[in-house]
């Protein structure tokens, strides 16, 4: 425990305003983004418990200038936890988090696992500012659930320059990263890439097709998951945390041989022709960067790391009232900030933590 903690707690041991955090999945993509989120927030954790499964067991990992260890989910973690980040495979989340509820700790899911539970609710903050949403604090919430980074890009984007510059249509590609799909979706790339270079198999585990120097519009039939259920599950979340107060989009999800960052091509059809200054002038504002010509484009490398997304505008030469978005974006940095927003917000029903 670091010298700031310490100096909260009162003599009966309770921290002032200080809360205990897991996260299970700490040894995933998304959980490691989640603790480096929490700790540039000053997030007011005086514990963080970091879980995950066999394979990441006893791994280290730096917290707050100290070194701690990973260690294993099991149900006696759970007691007095304020606040549980499922950073986990879905799987995962589904077979804890009633264990967790139990414990009296506030749940927020960036596996999907719990998307379709009643109790649930998909958040995503930023949108959620932006139509001028407010919600109330809850002292026991149901799980918030974060929305896909693709559902929060497009309906960030959307719903801001709907009111300003009215919008009849929307049609967008996404370009998934191999990151979406963890470390497991990364080293299946990396490993594709070495083997064609050397005539080799293919490892196929993940998705079931050559992605490595490849573009697809769906997975072989024996991958993880479809990548049909991606686009689904993007729609979805559009839906609920936007609302009638936007249009919904005609979508493509595409897997790019890329490792990280969502990129976007996005085609606006307008009520009325609009240029393309009216249309920067309305989409910029908190977490988009609009860049000009003098920039450099968009792109998942060039946004890595950011919690902006980075967007640049060209006007359609054959049509006045339709114009193109290029955007880009870090998936794993706004899943991070997105939950971590959330549980900030959570916390206005949580004025104290315990360190039992």
């Amino acid at each position: 425990m670091n010298s700031n903690v310490k100096s909260a707690l009162t003599p009966a041991g309770q921290a002032q305003g200080f809360y205990r955090v897991a996260i299970v999945g700490a040894g995933s993509l998304k959980g490691k983004e989640v603790a480096e989120v929490l700790e540039e927030r000053n997030f007011p954790s005086a514990d963080l418990k970091l879980l995950d499964d066999d394979d990441s067991l006893g791994q280290l990992e730096a917290l707050k200038d100290e070194i701690t260890f990973i260690q294993s989910v099991r149900a006696e973690q759970f007691e007095h936890m304020d606040f549980t980040f499922f950073a986990s495979d879905a799987e995962c989340t589904r077979k804890n988090w009633k264990q967790v509820e139990r414990s009296g700790s506030a749940i927020v899911d960036l596996s999907y696992g719990l998307e379709d539970e009643p109790s649930a609710t998909i958040r995503a903050p930023w949108v959620e500012r932006q139509l001028g949403q407010i919600s109330t604090p809850e002292l026991e919430p149901g799980p918030a659930v974060i929305a896909h980074p693709v559902s929060l890009v497009l309906a960030l984007l959307v719903s801001r320059l709907h009111p300003r510059v009215p919008v009849r249509r929307v049609v967008a590609t996404a370009y998934e990263p191999a990151s979406e799909h963890g470390q497991a979706g990364m080293d299946e790339l990396h490993e594709q890439t070495v083997n064609l270079l050397s005539f080799q198999q293919l490892p196929k585990k993940i998705f079931d097709v050559q992605i490595a120097f490849n573009m697809v519009s769906r997975f072989g039939e024996q991958a993880r998951e479809p990548l049909s259920s991606v686009n689904d599950r993007v729609l979805k979340h559009y839906r609920r945390i936007v609302g009638e107060s936007a249009p919904l989009p005609s979508l493509q999800v595409l897997q790019a041989p890329i490792f990280h960052g969502h990129a976007f091509s996005v085609n606006l059809e307008f009520e009325r022709p609009a240029d393309t200054g009216h249309i920067a002038q309305a989409l910029t504002g908190e977490h988009v960067s609009v860049v000009d010509r003098s920039n450099d484009a968009p792109s998942n490398v060039n946004a890595a790391g950011q919690g902006d997304i980075l967007v640049a505008i060209a006007r359609d030469r054959g049509d006045q009232t339709t114009a193109w978005l290029w955007a880009a974006a870090d998936n794993l940095r706004v899943a991070a900030l997105t939950a971590v927003e959330c549980a900030e917000r959570m916390a206005t029903a949580r004025p104290r933590g315990k360190i039992q």
